[in-house]
């Protein structure tokens, strides 16, 4: 695996906060400098697969939104699948679905029930670590598929909102830590 072509700091760097989004109180983390830069896009990929190699993993899955477009790149280095976790009623075929709760809001995402395969090797990748609901329900589902979960990795972990206590057993690492 070649090594990140830029360090975690300069990827910090590049992350705007924005203040107030989606509501007040809110101190949003915003990738999007990361994604318009080609370098830094390449290396965040390169630090979340840190520690893989191709054939390592069977399947890469995507927290909706932003974390499609980390698991498909992360997906295309290890030469493997990338499965999408959608919102409810995004996906077309049959699926496993699993409510949670936000910092500032509930929902309930679905996979579909032929995604993975049962013993699969899975990456799990999303963007951001808050409270861990999101990344709680989406490993709960794949659980449900039968997947074996590798590990679950972010792009920025907010530590301060102790997400990573909802994930009891599983391998947790980000590159970003606030």
């Amino acid at each position: 695996m070649t090594q990140p072509v830029a360090t975690s700091a300069e990827i910090a760097a590049a992350i705007r906060t924005i203040s107030d989004f989606p509501k007040p109180g809110i101190s949003f983390k915003d990738i999007t400098p990361v994604l318009a830069d080609g370098r830094l896009f390449a290396a965040t990929i390169d630090h979340l697969i840190a520690g893989f190699e191709p054939g390592s993993v069977d399947t890469v899955v995507g927290i909706d939104a932003r974390g499609f477009i980390f698991a498909a790149g992360a997906a295309l280095r290890l030469g493997c699948g990338f499965v999408p976790v959608r919102k409810k009623g995004k996906l077309p075929y049959e699926t496993f679905e699993e409510s949670y709760d936000l910092e500032y809001a509930s929902n309930t995402i679905a996979i579909h029930t032929d995604a993975v395969k049962p013993g699969s090797r899975v990456l799990l990748i999303d963007d951001v670590l808050a409270t861990g609901g999101t990344a709680a329900a989406a490993a709960a589902l794949l659980q449900k598929a039968g997947a074996k979960i590798l590990e679950v990795v972010f792009v920025i972990e907010l530590g301060f909102l102790n997400g990573r206590e909802r994930l009891p057993g599983q391998n947790v690492r980000s590159i970003v830590n606030y």
